[in-house]
């Protein structure tokens, strides 16, 4: 008899602490195990972003054309998803690696990672809040609530989609960006019993810390080296290869948010996906956490992890975020295959179907299960 579909098992009635212990033994072994190409596959990997930024900018002075800007955009996503991400996460602390506490630090930012985003508020809102309150309110990623704002609008659906359309373009400055900065200013800011927690805070005021900090460490650094310094590097060779390079940089960054949006936000979100009310207790509410509440695409490759920016192995990121990339190409299928052992479900399907369902829980025509 077929074994039953994965989206059709009860979490309920799971063998939660059998697959807690599992998981536990796993985790040690990929820790344990040989690690001597974890390293060389994150340089190889970042070779492949390099050379792909290498490519958009030696083509930017041709007159605008979608291959530069391709090449320019997958660089940038890809020295923010697979080198900025893991890391951070000090997933290469163990193997001789760049540090995570310090990379992109201080000066280091113009080598190591340089983005929108500044790296010490990325690694408070997403190694910090994001992953260990996941699909909680005090997560400041969780889309349901994010854009509880759109889904309660009494809108035409195809208006709800332009507005989705238009965040996924923008999204790394017009949502990421300042979300970092305003939970990094107040990480320190304890919740009110009894009253509401605000998410998202604005970071749009210049006479307020957060303000400063978003225009001049987010903003104006990285358009004025982006959209100013990169475009002036070609004006010797005349005014018009100056502009064509400046078009291909902003046509490079509407591809970047659009590629980094269809990646990234549809990990956690659909209507198969679990939100919590409460912080979990212990180990096992933990790992019931990560996997009810994040999805996996296809898998599998080099070429398409790094066009997935390894964030298709979400359910054994969230697991085990301090692990090189390529120990999650070897942990997969054996957390695919504990889950099918201790009934749990374990999601795993094109980007393109969850993009669908991520949307679908924006404009709120879809909504997330509870625990």
């Amino acid at each position: 008899m077929n074994a039953p579909a994965p989206h059709t098992l009860d979490p309920r009635t799971a063998d939660w602490d059998g697959l807690t212990t599992a998981l536990d033994a796993l985790g040690r072994r990929l820790r344990q195990e040989g690690t001597d190409g974890d390293l060389a596959h994150m340089h190889r990997i970042a070779r492949w972003g390099r050379l792909c930024t290498l490519l958009g900018v030696v083509t930017a002075w041709i007159v605008p054309n979608p291959l530069s800007a391709l090449a320019l955009s997958t660089g940038r996503v890809a020295r923010w998803a697979m080198i900025g991400h893991h890391v951070g996460h000090r997933g290469y602390d163990r193997v001789g690696g760049p540090k995570g506490k310090d990379f992109a630090e201080g000066w280091r930012r113009a080598i190591d990672w340089f983005d929108w985003l500044v790296p010490a508020a990325w690694k408070h809102e997403h190694n910090v809040l994001h992953h260990y309150r996941l699909n909680e309110e005090r997560d400041p990623d969780l889309v349901e609530a994010n854009l509880h704002w759109l889904r309660d609008a009494r809108l035409p659906q195809a208006l709800k989609v332009l507005v989705v359309a238009f965040f996924a373009l923008t999204w790394r400055f017009t949502y990421y960006a300042p979300n970092t900065l305003g939970e990094l200013h107040r990480k320190d800011v304890k919740p009110v019993p009894g009253e509401p927690w605000e998410r998202n805070p604005s970071t749009l005021d210049p006479s307020k810390p957060a303000g400063r900090d978003f225009l001049f460490k987010s903003l104006l650094p990285y358009a004025g080296v982006q959209f100013v310094l990169f475009p002036l590097l070609f004006a010797p060779l005349g005014w018009e290869y100056a502009v064509a390079v400046l078009v291909n940089s902003l046509l490079a960054e509407v591809f970047a948010n659009l590629h980094a949006f269809v990646i990234i936000v549809p990990n956690h979100a659909g209507g198969d996906m679990y939100r919590f009310d409460t912080a979990p207790k212990g180990k096992k509410e933990f790992y019931q956490r990560q996997i009810l509440g994040s999805v996996n695409y296809r898998t599998g490759g080099d070429l398409n992890d790094f066009l997935h920016g390894f964030l298709n192995y979400q359910i054994e990121h969230h697991l085990w975020p301090d692990l090189p990339m390529k120990a999650y190409q070897r942990a997969q299928p054996e957390v695919e295959a504990l889950c099918k052992d201790h009934g749990v479900p374990y999601i795993q399907q094109s980007v393109w179907v969850r993009v669908w369902r991520t949307v679908r829980v924006m404009t709120g025509a879809e909504s997330m299960k509870r625990w």
